[in-house]
C-alpha cells in the first residue's frame, strides 16, 4: 500500500529530482553519464531481486555495490571534484578573477585569424568561473601579457608548445602546452581531429570557452558547453567572446518559466524515476515490529559485583521507515545500559530509547518495561587453601604418604557474602588407585558459585610424596 503523501514528501522528491538533473546537465555527453545510467539499471535489478526474494543475486549485487562506489570515486575523482565546486555557493564570492577586457579580445581575435590564414594550428582556452586546475595537466607556467607575438610564438609550427593548449586567465597567458581531456561523445564528426576533440572534452566538463584553429582547413571554431561554432570574422569572434566571458551580472537573464519548462524530456524522466524509488523506499513506512532485546550492562564499578538483573530482556517496538530495512527476524539488537552509578544493594536503572541502536531507516517507538532492577554486592578478594579430592581409599603403604598441591592456595574474587563463606577450594576427583609416588597429576579447581572468579590460569599440580612440603 502506498503511504499518504505529505508536503515533506513532495519537497523530498523535487529536491532529489533537481540534484539528479544538475548532475545530468553537467555530465551529459561524457563517460560519467554512461556509468551513472548503468548504475541506475543495476540498482533497479537489485530492488527487483529483493522484492522477489532472490537472496543470492541480491546479496551479490549488494556486495558489488560497495566495491563499485570505491571504483567510481577513484575513476571519476576529477568529475566529482568539479561537481562539488559547481555546487559551492561561495565560489562567486571568493572568485577574484577580473573580467577580460574588450581591447584584449581585439588583439586576440586579429592574431587568431592571422594564424588561421597561415593554417597554424592552435588551441586557446579562456577560463570561466570554474577552476581548470584538475582538468588541464602538464602545462608550463608562462604568466605573460597577451600579445600577438607571444601567441604566435607559442603555436609556431615546430615550437615546443605547439601541440598543447594555452590558458588565458585574468587577462594574461597563464600556461602553455597544457593537455586537455578528450571527449568520448560518439556524435563528434569524424573529420575533426584530436585538437577539436580535446576542446570539446574540456567544454563538457567546465564553463571554459575554447578556440580551436584547424591547420588542415584554416577554420576558427569556438567551443563552449559541448557545442561547436564556426567563426567567420574577427568581429564575430570579439562579440561572441564578449558575450560568453562577460561578468555574470551582465549575462542575459533566463526567466523562471524557461528554467522550469525547457528540456522537459530528461526532467520528466528523472522525476518519474525518483517517484518510483520513493515508492519502493517508503512501501513499508510505518510498519511496527515487536522484538525481544537482551540487556547488557556496562561501566560497572570495579568494587561492585552484579548478582542479577530483573528482567534480563525488554520488549521493543520498532517502526520501519523504508522497505530497505531488514526484517525483524534478522535484527541483532542489544539494550546497552550504563551501570556506572549503581551501588551495593538494589538499584533501578532506566532503559531509554537511546540505549538501543536501531538500524538505519528504523525508529524505536517504545520500550517495555522502561526500567530494570539490578542487585549488586560489594566485591571481595580472599586467598583460600587448595585441597585435593581423592576418590576411594589409598592402598596400604600409601596412606601415610602426603598429597601435595602446587600451588597450595589461590585467590578468589566475587560477592562478599559468597567469598566469606568459602574456606577452601577442592580439585576435580583423583582416583586413589591410580596414584603413584612422585608422579604429577593436573586437575582443575571446582568453583562453588558462578559469581566466584578464581584468579588462577593453570590447573593445579598434585603429587603423592613420602614427606610433606616444607613451609
Amino acid at each position: 500500500m502506498i503511504p499518504i503523501i505529505r508536503i515533506q514528501d513532495i519537497a523530498d522528491i523535487l529536491i532529489m529530482t533537481f540534484l539528479l538533473y544538475q548532475l545530468y546537465s553537467w555530465f551529459r555527453g561524457t563517460r560519467a553519464i554512461q556509468v551513472l545510467l548503468g548504475l541506475g539499471i543495476v540498482t533497479l535489478i537489485y530492488f527487483a531481486t529483493r522484492f522477489l526474494n532472490l537472496y543470492m543475486t541480491s546479496w551479490v549485487l549488494q556486495e558489488l555495490g560497495t566495491v563499485l562506489i570505491i571504483l567510481i570515486i577513484v575513476v571519476f575523482q576529477t568529475e566529482i571534484r568539479q561537481a562539488l565546486y559547481r555546487f559551492s555557493l561561495l565560489r562567486h564570492i571568493l572568485d577574484t578573477r577580473q573580467e577580460t577586457r574588450h581591447s584584449q579580445f581585439q588583439d586576440i581575435a586579429e592574431t587568431i585569424f592571422r594564424m588561421a590564414a597561415k593554417k597554424t594550428g592552435a588551441l586557446i582556452v579562456f577560463q570561466g568561473n570554474e577552476s581548470l586546475q584538475d582538468l588541464m595537466t602538464n602545462g608550463v607556467v608562462i604568466n605573460s601579457e597577451i600579445s600577438p607575438q607571444m601567441l604566435e610564438s607559442i603555436f609556431y609550427d615546430g615550437a615546443p608548445f605547439h601541440d598543447g593548449a594555452a590558458l588565458i586567465n585574468d587577462g594574461r597567458i597563464e600556461k602553455a602546452a597544457c593537455h586537455l581531456p578528450l571527449s568520448i561523445n560518439p556524435d563528434v564528426p569524424q573529420h575533426l581531429g584530436t585538437r577539436h576533440r580535446a576542446a570539446l572534452g574540456l567544454s563538457e566538463r567546465s564553463d571554459a570557452v575554447i578556440i580551436a584553429i584547424s591547420e588542415e582547413r584554416g577554420e576558427v571554431a569556438l567551443v563552449s558547453a559541448g557545442t561547436f561554432q564556426l567563426i567567420k570574422t574577427p568581429t564575430e569572434l570579439i562579440l561572441t567572446l564578449d558575450g560568453l566571458l562577460r561578468n555574470e551580472t551582465e549575462s542575459p537573464r533566463v526567466t523562471l518559466r524557461h528554467r522550469i519548462f525547457s528540456n522537459m524530456l530528461p526532467k520528466a524522466s528523472l522525476l518519474l524515476a525518483v517517484c518510483v524509488f520513493w515508492v519502493l523506499i517508503t512501501t513499508r513506512q510505518g510498519q511496527i515490529t515487536t522484538v525481544a532485546v537482551p540487556l547488557r550492562l556496562h561501566g560497572v564499578p570495579d568494587s561492585i559485583v552484579l548478582l542479577r538483573s530483573v528482567p534480563e530482556e525488554v520488549t521493543v517496538q520498532i517502526k520501519a521507515m523504508s522497505s530497505l530495512t531488514p526484517p525483524a527476524s534478522k535484527l541483532d539488537l542489544t539494550a546497552d545500559i550504563d551501570a556506572s552509578k549503581i551501588t551495593e544493594g538494589t538499584s533501578i536503572l532506566r532503559v531509554n530509547h537511546g540505549d538501543i541502536t536501531a538500524p538505519s531507516g528504523m525508529i524505536i517507538t517504545s520500550v517495555s518495561p522502561s526500567s530494570v532492577r539490578v542487585t549488586a554486592e560489594k566485591k571481595m578478594r580472599k586467598r583460600v587453601p587448595i585441597k585435593a579430592t581423592i576418590k576411594g581409599r589409598l592402598t596400604i603403604g600409601k596412606s601415610s604418604l602426603h598429597i601435595i598441591c602446587e600451588p597450595d592456595s589461590v585467590d578468589i574474587e566475587g560477592p562478599a557474602s559468597q567469598v566469606s563463606s568459602i574456606l577452601s577450594l577442592a580439585t576435580e576427583d583423583i582416583d586413589a588407585g591410580q596414584l603413584k609416588i612422585g608422579k604429577e597429576y593436573r586437575k582443575n579447581l571446582r568453583v562453588p558459585e558462578k559469581q566466584i572468579s578464581v584468579l588462577l590460569d593453570t590447573p593445579v599440580t598434585i603429587t603423592l610424596s613420602s614427606r610433606s612440603r616444607s613451609k
